[in-house]
C-alpha cells in the first residue's frame, strides 16, 4: 500500500485540484497519521497502521519553519494562493491550533497578504470553543461531512467517538453563520464486505436537504485522486460529479467540482 505522510512542518508548495497553489502545514507528527476519523479512502493510511513514536511539532517550530519559508518563496518570487493546514491527520487536534493559526495569520500579513489561509478538517473537534474561534479566522475553513446518513459515515470516516452524530455536527456547523465551506468526497466500493455508493438517489437527496438547511458560503465535491487506504475503492465519474454540484447550484450556493 503506498501512502502519503509528510516528514516536516511546512511542504509544497503543491497544486492543489480545489485550491489553487497551496503551501502545507502539517501539525501532526513527521513520522505517522493522528486522526479522530479513520476513513478508509485516506491517502495518509489506516491510523493503526501508521501509529507515531513523535510528539507534536511545538508553537515555536510551526512559526519558524513557516516564516523560513516564506521568505524563501518570496525571494524566489513564487506565488502562493493559500496556506493550507492539512498534513498527516486532523489539525485541530494539535493544542495549540489556535495560537498558531493567530501566529500564520501575522506572518502571511507580512510575506503575502494576497493569500488566503484553509484549514481542511473533519469538524470533530467543534465542541472546544477555541478551535471554532481559530477557524472563523481564518479565509476558507472547509468542514467535512461525506453523507448525511449515519451508517455511511460510520463505514466511511469511522469516527472515534462512539457520541459523534451528524446531528451534533450540524449544529456546531452553524456556529459559522454560512461563513464556511462544505467538503464532500464522493465514491463507491466495498469494505469488509459492505456496499458503499454515497452518489445513490438516496444518498444525494438526503445530502442536499442538509446543504440546503446549512446554506455554506461553497461547497466543494470531489472524489478519489490517489491510492487510498483499504482497497476495493473506486472513483465516481465527472459526469456524476457535476449532476450532483447542479442541484447545489440551482439552490445559489457555489460549488467546487474535482474530479
Amino acid at each position: 500500500m503506498s501512502t502519503i505522510l509528510f516528514s516536516e512542518i511546512v511542504f509544497g508548495p503543491i497544486k492543489s485540484r480545489r485550491l489553487g497553489t497551496s503551501l502545507g502545514i502539517n501539525l501532526l507528527p513527521y513520522d505517522g497519521k493522528l486522526c479522530s476519523f479513520d476513513c478508509i479512502y485516506c491517502e495518509c493510511g489506516l491510523n493503526k497502521d501508521f501509529r507515531t513514536k513523535t510528539k507534536l511539532p511545538d508553537r515555536q517550530n510551526v512559526q519558524s519553519a513557516l516564516e523560513e519559508k516564506l521568505i524563501l518563496l518570496k525571494n524566489e518570487g513564487i506565488i502562493i494562493d493559500v496556506i493550507t493546514f492539512a498534513g498527516n491527520g486532523e489539525p485541530t487536534m494539535h493544542p495549540h491550533f489556535y495560537e498558531i493559526i493567530n501566529d500564520t495569520i501575522a506572518l502571511r500579513n507580512i510575506y503575502y497578504p494576497n493569500s488566503k489561509i484553509s484549514v481542511l478538517s473533519n469538524g470533530m473537534h467543534l465542541d472546544k470553543p477555541k478551535v471554532v474561534e481559530a477557524l472563523k479566522k481564518t479565509d476558507n475553513p472547509i468542514l467535512k461531512l461525506d453523507s448525511a446518513i449515519e451508517e455511511t459515515i460510520r463505514i466511511l470516516d469511522r469516527p472515534n467517538s462512539p457520541s459523534y452524530s451528524i446531528n451534533k455536527q450540524i449544529e456546531r456547523f452553524k456556529l459559522f453563520k454560512n461563513d464556511f465551506i462544505l467538503q464532500t468526497m464522493f465514491l463507491k466500493g466495498v469494505f469488509e464486505g459492505q456496499t458503499i455508493d454515497n452518489t445513490t438517489d438516496e444518498e444525494v437527496s438526503a445530502w442536499f436537504k442538509l446543504v440546503s438547511d446549512l446554506q455554506p458560503r461553497e461547497v466543494m465535491i470531489y472524489t478519489i485522486d490517489r491510492e487510498t487506504a483499504v482497497k476495493g475503492l473506486e472513483k465516481v465519474s465527472l459526469e456524476r460529479l457535476q449532476e450532483i454540484a447542479e442541484k447545489i447550484e440551482s439552490i445559489g450556493i457555489r460549488t467546487n467540482v474535482a474530479g
